[in-house]
């Protein structure tokens, strides 16, 4: 006689599921830390950012070569500010009978109203930098990477408007949009918004002035006698969004 089998839940296998770990709350507890840390230290250099502007103080540029992003971005931040100055006038309007709910919308968007300039601050005073041995390239305050020419192992100009998430894989987009691919020969890596560290392998961003500063950084590799030349046949043109 057979043995009684043990029911079994529609839809599974055999195979017993092993129960799902449960985090700590010491795990979670440092996780909410970790994300408060990374918001207080973006918040900050927004508002560094900020001063810099005020002042004409570049970061991060030294002896470099400075190449800017701000004109990719400069229409949507302005249309961003906008927009959030109108809804401070509006909603101080529909609001002015209820004095309490008036105050804390009006804090809101009024810090929501500096971040929007904080951003535009950092993308101005925050510039990829291109020296003799590196490229520095940034992204307001929330990226920074590092990449020695020596690990360049080809640099095009290339107009991108559509960018998908890949793994080994940056794009440093400003105004929806890049302007210059590179590809590296080593990783090269850089830490996430939440201090995860992230390997890639090709980086795509936006320069202002793009023809220049691929000529440069040609003209620096050939100078080190490691020289790829430039692919000469022009890019295809970019996909329209779907």
């Amino acid at each position: 006689m057979n043995p009684p089998r043990t029911p079994r839940t529609p839809g599974t296998t055999g195979t017993p599921r092993e129960p799902r770990t449960q985090k700590t709350p010491a795990v979670l507890i440092g996780g909410a830390h970790r994300v408060v840390r990374a918001l207080v230290r973006h918040e900050l250099l927004l508002l560094a950012s900020l001063f810099r502007w005020m002042v004409r103080r570049p970061h991060g540029v030294g002896e470099g070569r400075a190449f800017g992003y701000a004109r990719g971005q400069g229409a949507m931040m302005l249309g961003f500010g906008f927009v959030c100055v109108v809804e401070t006038v509006t909603m101080s309007v529909l609001l002015n009978d209820h004095p309490l709910a008036h105050r804390v919308l009006l804090v809101l968007d009024l810090y929501t109203i500096l971040i929007v300039a904080g951003l535009h601050a950092a993308s101005v005073t925050r510039p990829h930098v291109l020296t003799d041995t590196t490229l520095r390239l940034r992204r307001f305050a929330s990226v920074d990477l590092l990449v020695p020419l020596t690990a360049v192992s080809s640099v095009r100009r290339e107009l991108c408007l559509t960018h998908e998430k890949k793994d080994g894989e940056l794009s440093l987009e400003a105004g929806s949009q890049t302007t210059v691919t590179l590809e590296l020969s080593d990783d090269a890596q850089y830490l996430t918004f939440f201090g995860r560290p992230r390997a890639v392998r090709l980086v795509r961003f936006h320069a202002d002035d793009a023809d220049r500063l691929v000529g440069e950084i040609d003209r620096l590799r050939r100078a080190q006698g490691d020289f790829t030349p430039v692919r000469s046949e022009p890019s295809p043109l970019p996909a329209r969004p779907v």
